[in-house]
């Protein structure tokens, strides 16, 4: 059988179109698993981290933080999908605001190590999402000292925004990495 042009237009397209499903998939993961949130203080311990390590590993660097700036721009137009079902640009500015911008270059983070095949070991798999993990405090906790010592000058970044976060985070990292090879059945079911 003879290819023709119209073969590979419609292949792309599909491509396309698949990547597009992932990535606002993914941005719906990220939302639900907001919801999953109780707080300690300024900042509520979520499932958004699991979500965020998740799409990097199985997305790639491009398509995973795609996906997160597509939850962070959908939430900052007012939809309410961040933390407590809250949306609007004033979540952003808000106490979580450097997490939530560090969403997205940790799934770049977590995705560039991906591609370069550190998901294919569980020790691998879970040392890069370590790394994204530290990239998201590193947004994360610079931010919430800027707003504690407007708003809170007596509270204590680290009480505020590390040392709580720290079980549950090691939690999510090892779930989401037990949980790759799942996901990547689902990504290559979608890619029939």
């Amino acid at each position: 059988m003879a290819l023709t042009v119209f073969d590979g237009f419609y292949s792309r397209r599909a491509s396309i179109t698949r990547d597009i499903a992932l990535v606002l998939g993914f941005s719906a993961v990220t939302a639900l698993s907001a919801q999953v949130a109780f707080y300690v203080g300024p900042v509520p311990i979520t499932g958004q981290t699991f979500a965020v390590l998740l799409a990097g590993a199985l997305l790639g660097s491009k398509r995973g933080a795609l996906s997160q700036l597509t939850y962070l721009g959908v939430g900052a137009m007012g939809a309410p999908i961040f933390a407590g079902w809250h949306g609007g640009p004033a979540v952003l500015l808000g106490p979580t605001g450097g997490y939530l911008v560090g969403f997205v270059a940790a799934a770049f983070v977590v995705g560039f190590l991906a591609e370069r095949g550190w998901d294919r070991r569980i020790w691998t798999t879970a040392l890069a999402m370590l790394l994204g993990s530290v990239v998201i405090y590193a947004f994360g906790l610079p931010w919430l000292a800027f707003w504690l010592a407007r708003f809170a000058p007596e509270s204590s970044v680290l009480a505020a925004g590390l040392y709580p976060f720290i079980p549950g985070d090691a939690l999510k990292l090892v779930l989401a990495a037990v949980a790759l090879p799942s996901g990547w059945a689902l990504v290559n079911r979608l890619g029939r």
